[in-house]
């Protein structure tokens, strides 16, 4: 029988490969590449060869691949395992992925890095992605956070060697049963050939596991990226989704799916918001329901226990908890507090570049811009499951900082973390949402307590109030002209008055502090991270960019997108704005700035010529802005055309062309998806996904109350990417930074209005 008709008839099914099923008899390498000191967490079989590390190889021929980052939609879990069949020489078909809980040897040391100023007292030294503080400190801390599209950033070269030293050892072995030189060998398709001789990887790997791989191990040469031409769309069919077919037919596990043995549901109430203190509840109004286990009170919450999630809320519904607190937030007063600090509030300088103040004592144009406050909306509110048993607990949830987040629940019930086992599982959802651990704590409380597996849901409301919110903003931006130059700039100031929202975010996730402790923690910290992108992509000799910490009784944190979210707003407006006090085409007033950036100039070149650009003139509803995220020579570029226009019921955005660039693209229908569901995404916050606080709950609390975009709604789009030798990007964060400030542009082509605010169409904040 042929090896691939072997092959599909393997007893593992691609739903359990998934999953993570054990392959026993198997050969798991690159533990050599890493000190030893960092334990890995895969526990071998009894049949399985003791290296511990990144991919597994069975007997059968079946590849596993150890993924540590946490997979909310973007695919990382496909591109991961990509990375490694690529440099494998793996049948895509025989390869199957297994979510790994934390550890050192998963260290993602480029996040820790860039995220020095939230852990680190020396972040000057620390925040080098090189430097030893910053690796010292992810694998002390097994610190395998996913966020800011780091992924392959951290991962490719780590898997890349561990998959090109199990490809050697492969070859190794079946070069010694021919007696022929290793390296004549080919990997390829699941195969090790000579000649006319090919042998499958799972004959191959008890031989191979006793072998000692080169050293260094011998990378493929990775060609660059192909335009994405109908040539390079071709290439995305042999790398479809892995978890695609289980997510189609309904068998993909979500946190929300976990089921044990004797579990119960639990819902939950939280206080508004400025009343976060449990007074008082009911407890005679459920007396006697049937179905119901238990009543878990806290100082901060009250949760119901039940047979199922529906007894349970309704239990809440019954009991009316009452929570108390200083004030109940009303955000239009609150957020007032934005626009006076742009006056009157003390100023902390993040970026400055040249002359920028002289020069603009007396600024040639000035604008003010502002955004709301803007939650998450994932499909799956927050969702875990705990079981505590004997001192010890197991937590089953989707943690986009694992570690982290398996320390603040062992803490919370009084036990050490190493007594806390975490099964990673894929969340319904994320937006950075899941980088927040309340949820983790709540649940492992509760399952103390009442000594059943239980399983926690936050209700929509819930989800809504409780969870920390893209900031608001309210940012003046002001420039200055170079005298008789057709409006070239020679300086540009941006002040942002805003929470320290990373600050915030940080104070919550390294010091597991309160929502309300990070805020008065953070109160007038300069956040340059909050602050990212601010500076603009243009070649503006003299430049300035001032944070206002501005506390407000809102907890901020991130979101999809983040900073750039918002800085991407202001800036692609305000250039917008100068372009027509300048006289000009707002794509040629553009491109005369980028003549040091040929990457971002190219971009913005073929997004033009793709939406057969018309000038931007008076009533054609095309809107242009464009993204860049890194130096000249690394990053992400995204150039976007937008079609819009008013109509009746708001906005109405028909058509997105954009030209990508981020660098070597590693599965081009994954980078598609990415910045296809970053444009709809940013169309989400240009047109709705915001909330007001009234009474301290917020305003709406449904997702049909956001004004999310419907299928309807969602343009067609047109993506093209460039091909480039750069390191790759993860292109997630691009599309939802450009869209808004493109589709505003847009609208002032179309209507000659200007909005200034997000969302588009909102009077005030």
């Amino acid at each position: 029988m042929d090896w691939r008709e072997q092959l599909d008839q393997l007893p593992v099914t691609r739903r359990q490969i998934i999953a993570g099923a054990a392959v026993g008899g198997g050969l798991a390498v690159a533990w050599w590449l890493w000190p030893r000191h960092y334990a890995s967490p895969l526990a071998p079989g009894p049949n399985d060869r003791d290296f511990g590390g990144w991919i597994t190889i069975g007997t059968d021929g079946v590849v596993t691949v150890a993924v540590p980052q946490l997979e909310m939609g973007q695919g990382v879990t496909t591109v991961l395992a990509h990375v490694a069949a690529v440099e494998l020489g793996a049948d895509w078909r025989q390869v199957g992925v297994e979510p790994v809980p934390p550890a050192g040897l998963y260290a993602n040391i480029p996040l820790a890095a860039k995220w020095a100023p939230l852990w680190s007292r020396l972040p000057g030294l620390a925040g080098d992605p090189d430097s030893r503080l910053a690796e010292s400190f992810a694998r002390s801390n097994a610190f395998a956070a996913t966020a800011d599209g780091t992924s392959l950033a951290a991962y490719e070269t780590p898997m890349r060697e561990a998959a090109a030293s199990a490809r050697a050892l492969l070859a190794m072995a079946a070069a010694a049963r021919w007696e022929v030189d290793w390296e004549e060998c080919e990997v390829e398709q699941g195969l090790v050939r000579h000649g006319d001789r090919q042998l499958g990887f799972g004959a191959l790997v008890d031989e191979a596991a006793e072998l000692d791989p080169p050293d260094p191990p011998p990378l493929r040469v990775v060609p660059a990226s192909e335009e994405a031409s109908p040539a390079a769309a071709e290439l995305a069919p042999a790398f479809p989704r892995l978890d695609l077919p289980a997510k189609v037919d309904g068998s993909f596990l979500f946190a929300a799916d976990i089921r044990l043995p004797n579990m119960v549901y639990a819902s939950i109430r939280h206080g508004p918001l400025g009343q976060p203190d449990l007074a008082r509840f009911d407890t005679a109004a459920v007396a006697g329901l049937n179905g119901l286990v238990a009543v878990v009170k806290s100082r901060r919450y009250l949760a119901a226990v039940g047979e199922s999630w529906w007894i349970a809320e309704q239990a809440l519904k019954a009991m009316r908890p009452t929570f108390v607190g200083p004030k109940a937030v009303e955000s239009a007063g609150a957020l007032q507090a934005l626009d006076a600090a742009l006056d009157e509030g003390e100023t902390e300088r993040i970026v400055d570049e040249g002359d920028a103040d002289d020069l603009l004592a007396r600024p040639d144009y000035a604008q003010d811009y502002a955004v709301a406050p803007a939650v998450h909306a994932t499909i799956e509110t927050a969702s875990a499951t705990a079981r505590f048993d004997g001192g010890k607990l197991e937590l089953w949830i989707a943690a986009q900082a694992p570690e982290l987040t398996r320390r603040a629940a062992a803490k919370a019930i009084g036990i050490a973390p190493q007594d806390v086992v975490l099964y990673p599982t894929a969340a319904g959802g994320s937006f950075d949402a899941r980088l927040e651990r309340r949820h983790a704590i709540e649940v492992a409380q509760i399952a103390s307590e009442v000594g059943r597996p239980v399983q926690l849901t936050w209700p929509r409301v819930q989800e809504f109030q409780s969870l920390p919110v893209r900031p608001a903003i309210s940012a003046r931006l002001e420039a200055g002209f170079e005298p008789a130059s057709g409006g070239r700039l020679a300086a540009w100031r941006a002040r942002l008055a805003m929470p320290s929202a990373m600050r915030e975010f940080g104070l919550r996730l390294f010091d597991n502090k309160t929502p309300q402790a990070a805020i008065e923690h953070a109160a007038g910290d300069a956040d340059a991270l909050a602050c990212e992108g601010a500076v603009p992509p243009y070649a503006i000799a003299n430049v300035a960019i001032d944070h206002v910490p501005v506390s407000i009784p809102i907890p901020s944190g991130r979101m999809r997108g983040n900073a750039l979210a918002y800085t991407a707003f202001f800036t692609e407006s305000f250039i917008d704005e100068l372009a027509e006090r300048a006289g000009r085409d707002p794509f040629l007033y553009r491109i005369e700035m980028l003549g040091k950036s040929p990457r971002m100039a190219d971009c913005l070149r073929r997004a033009t010529r793709l939406a057969g650009w018309d000038g931007g003139r008076r009533g054609t509803g095309q809107g242009l802005a464009m993204v860049r995220v890194g130096s000249r020579d690394d990053g992400g570029r995204i150039a976007c055309v937008a079609q819009a226009t008013l109509a009746e019921g708001g906005v109405r955005v028909t058509k997105l062309h954009a030209a990508v660039d981020i660098g070597r693209i590693v599965n081009h229908d994954i980078a598609r998806q990415q910045i296809e569901g970053g444009l709809i995404f940013g169309l989400s916050l240009a047109t709705g996904s915001s909330v007001a606080y009234e009474d301290g709950k917020p305003v709406p609390n449904t997702l049909a109350g956001l004004s999310l975009p419907t299928l309807a709604d969602c343009p067609e789009m047109v993506i093209e990417f460039l091909p480039s030798e750069a390191p790759p990007f993860d292109p997630g964060e691009l599309g939802v930074a450009v869209a808004p400030p493109a589709i505003a542009n847009a609208l002032y082509s179309a209507t000659g209005v200007r909005f200034r605010r997000l969302p588009l169409l909102s009077e005030g904040l």
